[in-house]
């Protein structure tokens, strides 16, 4: 799709008012990630979700975090962002939340997974939905992904974005290629927001994070007590993370008013995706909602033609998915 500009036409294709609703549903869904990582929200038997124990030293921690960072961004300080992770992860270390578990140590070998695969099991007639299935999502999450973060950039031009099929090919050769090492999923992920936000628009910013990256593989205890998981009485947190994913959330709602709320055929598509995205947890879901909803409402006021036909494809083909899900 990507070497045959398939990819680049979808993306071009989806209207402007659905693009910059992905971006703010991705907003909102990193703020509900930083906020369950926090324990600011957590699950409730009778609401589904509710606030935590705000007098508990994690959610203190977390809140002290973005209180931090907030500062530092409204005093202009071009480190906001980092200083609040440094600040989060340090304070955690006397109050018992963050463990030290050192700073150096070996990689893992990667005997036990690569090309650990099993082509000819996954080519059998029973798994041909989950190919699909996980085919459809990766496509929507990668297009929501690249939509949100570049709307966030200011990189979209004329609502289309410049060498799409660049970036699509480089996200496809990153998931091959790290399903042949054995990792998770190598993919264009919507934390990419947070490096936008302290000013990334180049590839240099690339270059620069693929390099700590390697570095980061013979650093991973440090990484891991900054970033990683902490159990706290029983709840899984990462109150390292938690802070900057909220101000990113805040800092991509900005593209809620780059939509057209005059027009109920776009707005209530746009609608549906921003609320979908969060209260699913799924970029994928929301645009499905997204496109599903803009393909019914423009045809049956007349404005078919005024979309992409591959719009409507994908309308039907997201029907199908729920149908045989």
């Amino acid at each position: 799709m990507s070497l045959f500009g398939i990819w680049k036409t979808l993306v071009d294709s989806v209207p402007d008012s659905l693009k910059h609703a992905i971006a703010v549903g991705i907003g909102l869904f990193i703020t509900l990630i930083g906020l369950e990582y926090g324990g600011v929200v957590v699950a409730s038997p009778g609401t589904f979700i509710g606030l935590g124990d705000l007098t508990s030293k994690p959610v203190a921690l977390v809140l002290a975090g973005v209180a931090v960072t907030a500062v530092l961004m409204a005093l202009k300080v071009r480190s906001a962002i980092l200083a609040g992770i440094l600040f989060t992860a340090l304070a955690g270390i006397p109050l018992g939340i963050v463990q030290y578990g050192g700073i150096i140590a070996a990689p893992p070998s990667m005997a036990a997974t690569f090309f650990q695969l099993d082509i000819a099991g996954a080519l059998q007639t029973g798994l041909v939905t989950v190919v699909f299935t996980f085919f459809f999502i990766d496509l929507f999450d990668t297009m929501g992904t690249l939509i949100g973060v570049s709307s966030q950039a200011g990189l979209l031009k004329d609502g289309k974005l410049p060498r799409a099929n660049r970036a699509m090919l480089a996200d496809a050769v990153g998931t091959v290629s790290g399903a042949l090492f054995g990792t998770s999923t190598v993919t264009s992920y919507i934390e990419s927001s947070t490096g936008i936000a302290h000013g990334a628009r180049t590839g240099l910013s690339n270059l620069s994070v693929a390099f700590f990256f390697i570095v980061a593989l013979f650093f991973s205890p440090l990484a891991e007590m900054i970033g990683g998981e902490v159990i706290y009485n029983g709840a899984s947190l990462k109150p390292g993370v938690a802070p900057p994913l909220i101000i990113v959330g805040f800092l991509m709602m900005r593209s809620v008013t780059r939509i057209n709320w005059d027009d109920l055929t776009d707005s209530l598509p746009a609608f549906l995706t921003i609320a979908i995205i969060p209260m699913s947890m799924s970029i994928t879901e929301g645009i499905a909602f997204g496109l599903i909803s803009l393909s019914l409402l423009k045809l049956v006021t007349g404005k078919g033609r005024s979309i992409h036909w591959l719009i409507y494809l994908f309308a039907v083909l997201s029907i199908i998915r729920y149908i045989i899900k």
